[in-house]
């Protein structure tokens, strides 16, 4: 389907066409198709834009991968088709791994998606051999790899499931989240929950990365100022303005814009 620009959700219809589009190749479970609706409907709460305390997380996520021993990214059908690019850039300019791990999980769907992270770039995928298990998780979502997930101190974790973000936090490990919604156990749990669209936020990481490769001392400076519950407070806080502001919109008669809040009529 060709969706015009001049469409005001021109990015979002984007990316529902390529998760369909992937669903079709049997890169994503059609519960991912679920999932990104469920998130989709935050991203409306949020006026589709990246907040200024996601931007705080999105840096403090730069700063600690940078400084890992064994940073890794881990993946799934809906990253790969969404921001499989990104991530692939991402994952060259830290350096860090990249490992396939899925809670729907099929040998023929994993190497599918190591198949479609190869084509834009990325080598030696981990995910089709899984060497280990995560402790706790009685789900697929154990499998993994000694030289991956398993083994590494900082693990970005995208559109991630709670349970397993809560047993690598137990593990002693760093972890990064990507999630929409400020009240999934994954945000709560996470080490550094970023409450962003996932496109947005791997991008903004990636700008980040490289400000901050080659510079220790900012580097350091980021991580020290980061404050995970000061930063979860200051989402909560943006929402309850956010829902204010539009239901002052409202009341005034009129309806807000999504990303620039301006006053326009109804009629």
């Amino acid at each position: 389907m060709k969706i015009p620009r001049s469409h005001p959700r021109y990015d979002s219809l984007v990316r529902r066409e390529r998760l369909v589009e992937a669903w079709k190749a049997g890169i994503v479970a059609p519960e991912g198709l679920i999932a990104h609706g469920r998130g989709e409907a935050w991203d409306y709460l949020f006026g589709e834009a990246t907040t200024a305390p996601a931007l705080v997380a999105e840096r403090a996520a730069a700063a600690y991968l940078l400084a890992a021993a064994r940073p890794v990214i881990s993946v799934n059908g809906n990253v790969a088709a969404l921001a499989g690019r990104e991530i692939v850039r991402l994952a060259r300019m830290i350096p860090a791994r990249i490992e396939v791990n899925l809670f729907h999980r099929s040998e023929v769907r994993v190497r599918r998606i190591v198949r479609e992270l190869e084509r834009v770039g990325a080598h030696d995928v981990l995910g089709l051999r899984p060497n280990a298990r995560i402790p706790g998780i009685e789900s697929k979502r154990a499998l993994s790899h000694r030289d991956g997930v398993f083994g590494a101190d900082v693990v970005l974790v995208p559109l991630e499931d709670g349970d397993r973000a809560e047993a690598l936090v137990r593990m002693k490990k760093t972890v990064i989240s990507i999630d929409l919604n400020p009240l999934s156990r994954t945000s709560q749990r996470a080490t550094i929950p970023i409450v962003d669209e996932l496109t947005r936020a791997i991008l903004n990481a990636c700008r980040f990365v490289g400000e901050l490769k080659g510079d220790e001392t900012a580097a350091l400076r980021v991580r020290r100022a980061y404050n995970r519950k000061g930063n979860l407070g200051a989402v909560y806080s943006f929402l309850g303005w956010r829902l204010g502001h539009l239901r002052r919109g409202l009341a005034r008669g009129g309806m807000i814009s999504r990303r620039k809040g301006r006053r326009s009529s109804a009629r």
